[in-house]
């Protein structure tokens, strides 16, 4: 590394903590900056990490963002209460990702469920819903959420069978799910609050059953069944989801499916628009553990979301989004049309295919406890 350009790399992120105001003022001419503990400079990225003195509020660093950008140009930050990482990328992200299975699928090789994000700097990110159950999609319209969802989907179908994948749709917008009936996979694709609840009402039946299973045969995880009562993974999918968080019935089997559902392979992956406390309050949004903020309003709905500095994405780039897993990253969503999904989804599709509305199959209300199941994966 450089010595001159890891001073300059000092200098500019010193002027910028003077220029936001970041700093700590002792006398009218003393103050204490940020101290920078480490600087890594290399051909594609400069990462500098530094501590705040005591007293400073993290959240000045947000407030003041742009004038970092202003100095070093994109740039990324990570951290939290005191020690921080500003990262300055070297590469660019695309304007424009699409959609491309021969790309995509060999990205996915190893995992069981496997959730394609996007392209980011590094290449290809995707996570297994095996290990990290759980998604939140949030972002203003245009954004590109509704895209993703799409890729999401129909990426899940290309690569797992009828028989170890099943669908459960609920399309509260009316607007998304179309493309998906008939799909071999799809169990259900529900357009009205009511459905849906008979709909959840089947899935707590089904949570039972797999717990009576896991008991009986004294395993940890429904992938370790016997072969001969092995069940199919479960993909609860729901589009505004906040139009039915007011029903105190419907979020208490939500909450119990993003909950226990993991050592049952029942996964969720829930969307909405705007977020706010009263509907994502602190215990669903613990379940949520990966998070995609695509274009939101402003700074609250992206904190409220765990993605700050989803409120920066620039209008001209739809699909751009930041997805918060062990860190925060910046990604690119592949841009699947629905023609080209309509297309890719024809070789899936059953003309016999019936769409289950569960009303006369709806169990009975029960109450699972963690107790109930095992949640370890070994």
């Amino acid at each position: 590394m450089s010595l001159w350009l890891k001073l300059k790399a000092r200098r500019q992120l010193i002027t910028a903590f003077r220029l936001a105001g970041i700093y700590r003022k002792i006398t009218d001419d003393r103050f204490i900056y940020p101290r920078i503990r480490n600087l890594s400079i290399t051909e594609s990225s400069t990462k500098i990490t530094f501590t705040l003195p005591t007293g400073i509020d993290p959240k000045l660093l947000q407030k003041h963002f742009y004038v970092f950008e202003q100095s070093f140009g994109k740039a990324e930050l990570s951290g939290e209460v005191k020690t921080f990482t500003l990262t300055v990328s070297k590469q660019s992200l695309p304007k424009k990702l699409t959609y491309n299975k021969e790309e995509i699928l060999p990205e996915l090789s190893g995992f069981e469920i496997p959730i394609v994000c996007g392209k980011g700097k590094e290449g290809w990110q995707a996570y297994d819903a095996l290990t990290e159950p759980n998604c939140l999609i949030s972002g203003e319209p245009g954004g590109g959420k509704s895209t993703q969802l799409r890729s999401i989907l129909s990426t899940l179908i290309q690569t797992k069978t009828p028989d170890e994948l099943h669908l459960f749709l609920g399309d509260l917008k009316m607007s998304e799910f179309f493309l998906f009936r008939g799909v071999k996979h799809v169990k259900s694709v529900c357009i009205y609050p009511e459905e849906i609840a008979h709909t959840l009402r089947h899935l707590e039946g089904e949570m039972r059953r797999r717990s009576e299973l896991l008991n009986q045969y004294g395993v940890t995880h429904v992938n370790k069944l016997p072969e001969a009562v092995r069940v199919p993974a479960i993909m609860l999918c729901i589009d505004e989801f906040v139009m039915i968080m007011d029903d105190k019935e419907m979020k208490r089997i939500l909450i119990q499916l993003a909950s226990l559902g993991r050592a049952l392979q029942i996964y969720c992956v829930f969307s909405l628009q705007r977020p706010s406390h009263d509907i994502l309050d602190t215990k669903i949004r613990g379940l949520l553990t990966v998070r995609m903020g695509f274009r939101t309003t402003d700074f609250q709905n992206a904190k409220i979301i765990g993605t700050p500095g989803s409120e920066r994405i620039s209008k001209s780039t739809p699909g751009r989004f930041l997805i918060k897993r062990d860190e925060l990253t910046e990604l690119q969503a592949p841009y699947l049309t629905e023609e080209k999904a309509e297309k890719l989804l024809a070789a899936y599709k059953d003309q016999n295919w019936q769409n289950h509305s569960f009303i006369e199959k709806a169990a009975d209300p029960i109450r699972l406890t963690e107790g109930d199941v095992f949640e370890d994966v070994n």
